[in-house]
């Protein structure tokens, strides 16, 4: 990775952090509850991020090996894992969301230098260089945080996202987000928070992926 995709893999990082740290303490009939998104939960939401960093795990997977992978099997085989995965316990669900964006990361780090420049395509997009990727996966965690309707937005959003240069239609995306309420006056749509689970230094909590809790 050079600077800029060491920096864009850092914000990843804090931002992927976050997210797990307000997931892991929805709590069950929370997580089944109406997210901003129309006709999904913020199980959906949670289940999507997960399906979206394993389809951008797959393409990095392909990239190394020389051999093209899709990001996905097919439109309609991505909307039934989505549905399957927002199907799973909150413990389940957790754990997926973060496994997925650890094997997204681990993937990441270890990519040749000159495999960022191979083109690459989601489903039906126009191909884009790998090197998107980063900038693709910071503004979907960054964006459907938010839509958890779970005490996140724009508000909390840090200055390096929030004044982040995006291309189309990423930028009109953060701007939509915008006409959320601040952080500050959805307090009802907060969830009860549980006790930190125990510490397991043999298996880090779904909450912190990266082991630092």
């Amino acid at each position: 990775m050079d600077a800029a995709q060491r920096e864009l893999s850092d914000q990843i990082d804090q931002a992927t952090q976050r997210l797990l740290d307000k997931a892991r303490v929805i709590t069950e009939p929370d997580l089944r509850a109406p997210s901003r998104l129309p006709g999904w939960t913020r199980a959906h939401v949670l289940a999507h991020l997960a399906r979206g960093a394993d389809a951008m795990r797959n393409l990095l997977v392909g990239v190394r090996s020389g051999q093209e992978r899709p990001a996905y099997v097919s439109a309609e085989a991505r909307q039934a894992d989505i549905e399957h995965g927002a199907g799973l316990r909150a413990s389940e669900l957790m754990a997926d969301l973060a496994d997925s964006a650890m094997a997204l990361r681990t993937v990441a780090r270890q990519l040749p230098d000159q495999g960022w420049q191979v083109p690459v395509r989601i489903l039906d997009s126009a191909p884009f260089a790998a090197t998107q990727l980063l900038t693709r996966r910071l503004v979907e965690v960054e964006l459907h945080h938010c839509d958890l309707g779970a005490g996140y937005g724009p508000d909390d959003w840090p200055p390096a996202f929030a004044y982040l240069e995006l291309a189309e239609p990423m930028r009109s995306q953060r701007q939509d987000r915008l006409s959320y309420p601040p952080s500050s006056q959805t307090a009802e749509l907060r969830s009860p928070a549980r006790p930190p689970a125990p510490w397991n230094p043999n298996r880090p909590l779904p909450g912190s992926w990266l082991g630092t809790r």
